[in-house]
C-alpha cells in the first residue's frame, strides 16, 4: 500500500469513502447515518473535540461505523504543529467549517498520538516513549513499521474521512505521510452496560471482553501521572487475513480458532456472549471446552496477570482483513498478550500483519490549552 500524497483529496480518495461505505452496508445490512439535514437519514449527536479525553477513544461509547487512520513523520518542532492540528480539530468538529464542503460534522472525531522518537526526545522516561519489538507473521518494511504522529479519523458518514484528514494535512504541511488505511465496523450486538460489539470480516462479533465503566477505564486505558496524564497507549496493527482459506472451514472449526461461536458470540466454555470465558470448564470426558489454542483463551488477560485493554478492530476491504487498535496504560499490556498468542493461536495462522506502530494518544486539550502542551510545551 503506497502512501498518498499530502494534502490531496484525489478522486480515488472520494472513491474509496464511497468503497467503505459500500462495503459497510454489505457487512452491516443498513446505509450509513449521514447526520446531515435534507438526507432523510437520522443525524447524530456531535462529539466534542475539547475535555479531560481526546474524544475518539471513549466517546462516542458506541464508536462510528467507518474510520480513516494516517501515519506520519515530523522533523520539525512537535509543539507548534500539534497546537495547529487541536485547533483546527475543534474548528472541524463545530460544524459549518468549509473544508467540510457543506456536510454537517455530525459525530465526527479526529484523536492524535505521537511516536516513541518524540516522547522519548522530550521524555525518555514517560509512557509512549518505548517502541513495540518485532514479532512472528509480520511482513512490515520501513514505511509501514512506527511513525511520528498518527491522525485517528472516525465518523457514520465516511465523506467526512478524507474532507477532514485533507484539511489537517494541508493547515499542518510539516506532516508526511507514510501510509493510511481505511475500515468499517460492522452491525452491532448488545454486550452489557451499554455496551455493543461489532461483527468483523469474518462473520464473528469483535470487541466484547473490553474496559466499559468509568472504574475499568481508569484502570487499563487512561494514564493518570506526569505530563501525559489523560492520556492512553495506543497499538496500530494491519492484518491482512486469508479469508478464503478461513472460510474453507466448517462453522465449527471457525468457532473452535476463535473461541465463540459465530452466531451468538456467546464464549465456546458456557454462557452468553456477556460472561467471562471459563478456561477451566470441561466437558463430561475431561476435554477443555474451549481449545487450548483458541484466540479467546491465548488472548485472555488472566494467564498472564493483565489487564483487559480497550480493543477495536475494523474490517478492511482493501487489503482484506483488519485494523487492530488497542488502548491500554502500559504497552507491555499487548507486547505480553501477543507474545503468549505467538505460542499457539489458530487464529494467527491466517494473518499475516503488514503495518504496526505504537502511540501515545495526547492528554485532551481545549482552545486555552493547546493539544500536545503538557510534554512539549505551548507553541
Amino acid at each position: 500500500m503506497h502512501a498518498n500524497g499530502a494534502g490531496d483529496l484525489t478522486r480515488r480518495a472520494l472513491l474509496g469513502a464511497g468503497g467503505a461505505a459500500a462495503l459497510g452496508t454489505v457487512l452491516g445490512g443498513r446505509e450509513p447515518r449521514q447526520g446531515a439535514a435534507g438526507t432523510g437519514t437520522a443525524p447524530v449527536a456531535r462529539v466534542r473535540a475539547e475535555g479531560a479525553h481526546q474524544a475518539g477513544i471513549a466517546r462516542p461509547a458506541e464508536a462510528q461505523s467507518h474510520l480513516l487512520l494516517a501515519v506520519f513523520d515530523l522533523d520539525d518542532t512537535p509543539a507548534p504543529v500539534l497546537a495547529e492540528l487541536g485547533r483546527s480539530i475543534v474548528d472541524l468538529v463545530d460544524g459549518g467549517h468549509p473544508a467540510l464542503a457543506g456536510i454537517a460534522a455530525g459525530d465526527l472525531t479526529v484523536t492524535v498520538g505521537v511516536g516513541p522518537r518524540l516522547v522519548a526526545a522530550v521524555r525518555p522516561d514517560s509512557p509512549g516513549a518505548d517502541d513495540l519489538p518485532e514479532f512472528a507473521r509480520e511482513e512490515i518494511d520501513d514505511i509501514h513499521r512506527g511513525g511520528d504522529v498518527v491522525i485517528q479519523v472516525c465518523a457514520s458518514d465516511p465523506l467526512l474521512l478524507p474532507l477532514a484528514l485533507t484539511h489537517l494535512m494541508r493547515t499542518s504541511p510539516e506532516l508526511r505521510e507514510r501510509w493510511r488505511q481505511r475500515g468499517i465496523r460492522g452491525p452491532v450486538k448488545a454486550v452489557r452496560r451499554g455496551h455493543t460489539a461489532p461483527r468483523n470480516v469474518l462473520g464473528f462479533i469483535d470487541g466484547i471482553a473490553i474496559p466499559t465503566s468509568k472504574s475499568e477505564m481508569a484502570d487499563s486505558v487512561w494514564l493518570d501521572d506526569g505530563a501525559a496524564a489523560g492520556g492512553t497507549i495506543m497499538v496500530v496493527r494491519r492484518m491482512v487475513i486469508d479469508i478464503p482459506a478461513f472460510q474453507s472451514l466448517s462453522v465449527a472449526a471457525q468457532e473452535a480458532a476463535v473461541g465463540r461461536r459465530r452466531s451468538s458470540g456467546a464464549p465456546l466454555s458456557g454462557g452468553g456472549i456477556a460472561d467471562d470465558v471459563d478456561l477451566q470448564a470441561k466437558t463430561a470426558d475431561g476435554r477443555y471446552r474451549l481449545p487450548a489454542d483458541a484466540h479467546a483463551r491465548r488472548a485472555h488477560p488472566r494467564p498472564i496477570g493483565a489487564p483487559l485493554m480497550l480493543r477495536r478492530s475494523y474490517s478492511m476491504e482493501d487489503p482484506m482483513g483488519l485494523l487492530f487498535i488497542s488502548m491500554q496504560t502500559e504497552l507491555r499490556t499487548f507486547v505480553r498478550t501477543l507474545e503468549r498468542m505467538s505460542e499457539s493461536d489458530a487464529l494467527l495462522d491466517f494473518t499475516t500483519t503488514t503495518a504496526s506502530g505504537t502511540f501515545l494518544l495526547l492528554p485532551g486539550y481545549d482552545r486555552s490549552r493547546p493539544l500536545g502542551s503538557t510534554l512539549f510545551g505551548a507553541s
